[in-house]
């Protein structure tokens, strides 16, 4: 079953495939945002943000026959957006790492009393930004854009345990910047 969204998006879509200009900026118009979202999540870098979102949109308008209403455009574009995001990240080099020798350190029997703490979103957007890379992505794919732990392994060629202690950590790490913050 095709949602209705779909439907009204489907015409944009066809248009789209066929080359027609206005209809893919229209397209372009409908997703950027929330796909220029994802990219700032993950690379943390607005110039970065900006030049993976073009890459990824002529990726998409390159690739648009392919698509064939089985699923959500935007979760469509969105495995672009984040496969790009990706291959960017790891041509960077270095900066992310994801250390498969780590140990979980949390009790999960531990109660924390997080009372009177404001998780006001902009505290949070900000803890999430200041988090180092591999913590932030895998926080991401997982807490956002709703990845699970096997999906990320796969994407990023890391372990399943790995991801879950870099997303725990990620956690752990938020929680202190929220409590820290003035």
């Amino acid at each position: 079953m095709v949602s209705t969204s779909q439907e009204i998006h489907r015409d944009i879509i066809e248009l789209s495939k066929s080359g027609n200009v206005k209809a893919q900026y229209e397209l372009y118009s409908l997703y950027s945002r929330a796909m220029f979202g994802i990219c700032m999540r993950m690379l943390n870098r607005r110039e970065e943000a900006e030049d993976i979102l073009q890459e990824s949109f002529a990726e998409i308008f390159d690739k648009l026959d392919s698509f064939r209403f089985e699923s959500g455009f935007g979760s469509w574009a969105k495995r672009i957006v984040v496969n790009k995001c990706i291959n960017h990240i790891k041509k960077r080099g270095p900066a992310i790492q994801f250390n498969a020798d780590l140990k979980d350190t949390a009790d999960d029997s531990e109660t924390i009393d997080y009372e009177g703490i404001s998780f006001q979103v902009e505290k949070v957007k900000r803890a999430v930004s200041e988090l180092p890379d591999g913590y932030r992505v895998i926080f991401s794919l997982f807490a956002i854009e709703g990845y699970d732990h096997e999906e990320i392994s796969s994407i990023l060629g890391i372990s399943v345990s790995t991801s879950k202690t870099q997303y725990m950590r990620a956690k752990q790490k938020i929680r202190e910047q929220i409590l820290n913050m003035k």
